[in-house]
């Protein structure tokens, strides 16, 4: 017997949680679908993981009530930093300097633990009647058909709803089984992420300093910790990664300096292939992608997971509105409102990453003097410099209303 939900969605990630979420509060019945067994996030335990979150993610979290349950554990990004540099000869003079004070919303960003956030996520989920959390079990083939849409377990259940969502990262077995094709390219690049404990305070202070080899990130977390993300060509990487603790910081060292004082590591360490990769169409009948199913970015300029939450934004708001005017809400006519939303500015986004990154990540002397001199132009007119700060903030655009702190 085939059970029936209003929506579908595979992947039970931060995005595809967060749209669990909000389409909940508007009363419509969802499934939700974890390929992994449920694992209750020991909070008293960091794995290492982190992400920084825009002003707009944060009030979108504050629309769906979850931000309530982590505020406590978030660290504001009062200022950020960026310059150039190589290994072992410090910064440029050159440089840029962002501060919280240039705008009137607060700190421009938030650090928070992955383990605050899925466990937040997971109360809210299990908390309401109206969704059907199922986890550990695998789709194995979905059926379209022009009035619903049905998902088969690999534990034989059948379930159908009016649209199935793919939020289910960026090798997405639901792009794959509705045929989307999409256009992407690897970068000889791999990120290593990790998480340090510092002598001195980071004092709110996120860094970017670009290297040859690929940038580095350095974000502050609670307490004197701060997140790293360290990219490096990948063969370097995947040398660098397989090393022991003790190594890996000798390596990282001449990179990361000493203005925070000694440094030791903290969680476990991760190594990411980069790569970029879009979705040509971010729908099919019945069918939308969202976060990394549907763009996969370099990670630059640490927008991966704000750019999936304004998916989540965008879609939670189209499909509310739809079925309030009693419209079908899995209609093409309906998921169209969607992409034409989102696919231009997630395109923009990929392309601007990609941009900076081959600007950045090379030595070519006459290339670094005209970045340089670029940032140290960029740090002397401040209305560039406010705007700038908007726009990694998220607050530029056409904002969904969740993005903007509102009930849809």
């Amino acid at each position: 017997m085939k059970k029936k939900n209003d929506i579908l969605i595979v992947g039970a990630g931060l995005n595809g949680s967060a749209l669990t979420i909000a389409l909940a509060q508007s009363g419509q019945s969802v499934t939700l679908i974890d390929a992994l067994s449920r694992k209750e996030p020991s909070i008293d335990h960091f794995d290492g993981r982190a992400y920084a979150l825009a002003i707009a993610s944060k009030r979108l979290l504050q629309a769906i009530n979850i931000w309530k349950e982590v505020s406590e554990f978030a660290q504001p990004i009062l200022e950020i930093k960026v310059t150039d540099g190589r290994i072992g000869q410090g910064p440029s003079p050159l440089w840029m300097h962002f501060d919280h004070g240039e705008i009137e919303e607060g700190p421009m960003g938030f650090m928070v633990e992955d383990r605050h956030l899925r466990q937040a996520f997971l109360n809210a989920i299990t908390e309401r009647d109206n969704i059907t959390y199922i986890h550990g079990q695998k789709v194995v083939h979905q059926d379209v058909r022009p009035h619903e849409v049905t998902i088969h377990l690999d534990d034989g259940q059948e379930i159908c709803g009016s649209v199935l969502i793919g939020s289910d990262g960026y090798n997405s077995s639901t792009a794959h089984r509705a045929q989307l094709s999409f256009t992407q390219w690897r970068y000889d690049q791999s990120s290593l992420v990790c998480t340090l404990e510092h002598q001195k305070s980071h004092n709110g202070v996120a860094h970017q300093l670009f290297l040859p080899s690929g940038p580095l990130a350095i974000l502050p977390l609670t307490g004197h910790r701060s997140s790293v993300v360290w990219t490096e060509q990948s063969q370097a990487a995947q040398q660098i990664n397989a090393m022991d603790d003790d190594q890996y910081l000798d390596e990282l060292r001449p990179r990361f300096g000493r203005f925070l004082g000694e440094i030791s590591l903290e969680g476990e360490r991760y190594i990411y292939p980069l790569q970029l990769k879009l979705a040509n169409k971010f729908i099919a009948q019945r069918i939308a992608l969202i976060g990394e199913a549907a763009h996969t970015i370099h990670p630059i300029a640490g927008q991966g997971l704000n750019a999936g939450l304004r998916d989540v934004g965008a879609l939670a708001e189209v499909l509310i509105k739809a079925r309030r005017r009693g419209e079908d809400i899995g209609s093409i006519d309906v998921l169209q409102r969607y992409q034409q939303w989102r696919r231009f500015d997630s395109v923009s986004l990929a392309l601007a990453t990609d941009m900076f990154n081959r600007l950045f990540s090379n030595d070519i002397t006459i290339v670094r003097s005209l970045r340089d001199i670029g940032m140290g132009l960029v740090n002397h007119l401040p209305s560039l410099r406010r705007s700038l700060i908007r726009e990694a903030a998220g607050l530029t655009g056409d904002l969904p209303q969740l993005n903007q702190g509102r009930e849809i």
